[in-house]
């Protein structure tokens, strides 16, 4: 039964037009984060007059 599973979902995903690649992950992944975590803030350095 988990065999039948297992190659049906090989099967369907060999259909798809293009299977994810693991290096696709990456730019992908980096984004979410990036748009995930607040953005640093910049210090102004106050020169003394």
């Amino acid at each position: 039964m988990a065999k039948q599973r297992f190659i049906k979902s090989v099967v369907a995903t060999a259909a798809e037009e293009t299977p994810q690649m693991p290096w696709a992950r990456g730019a992908r992944r980096a984004a979410f984060i990036a748009k995930r975590t607040p953005a640093k803030p910049e210090f102004v350095v106050a020169k003394a007059a």
